[in-house]
């Protein structure tokens, strides 16, 4: 496999002296989804459905902007969302072709429900 950043820089590009001189960007130092989907291949391949579970979602979350991430993880976290608000959160990741990720948040969804976690 031919491992690359977000950017296409190839990993072995990605060393302290191209940091050190400012030739790489942020979308250097971040993983591109198609490695995420081989570690995920990997990681089934070797008995660990979980990880390859979870790193399949990372793949889907990848291309997402940062502060998009790190909202729905904020909205997951019990009593912060309403259950609409929950369902809005899974149907933009089901628009944003992150089915997998859109699918554990129903599953949140209905456990939160269940446990009366949500706001």
């Amino acid at each position: 496999m031919d491992v690359r950043a977000l950017s296409g820089r190839a990993a072995a590009d990605i060393t302290i002296a191209a940091a050190a001189s400012g030739q790489l960007s942020a979308a250097d130092t971040r993983i591109h989804p198609e490695t995420l989907r081989y570690q995920a291949d990997v990681a089934e391949q070797h008995g660990n459905p979980e990880l390859a579970g979870n790193l399949r979602r990372a793949a889907e979350l990848a291309l997402l902007p940062d502060a998009e991430v790190l909202a729905i993880y904020e909205a997951l976290r019990p009593h912060r969302c309403t259950l609409t608000e929950l369902d809005a959160i899974a149907a933009r990741l089901q628009d944003a072709g992150a089915r997998r990720c859109a699918a554990l948040v129903r599953e949140a969804n209905q456990v939160y429900q269940q446990r009366h976690l949500t706001a």
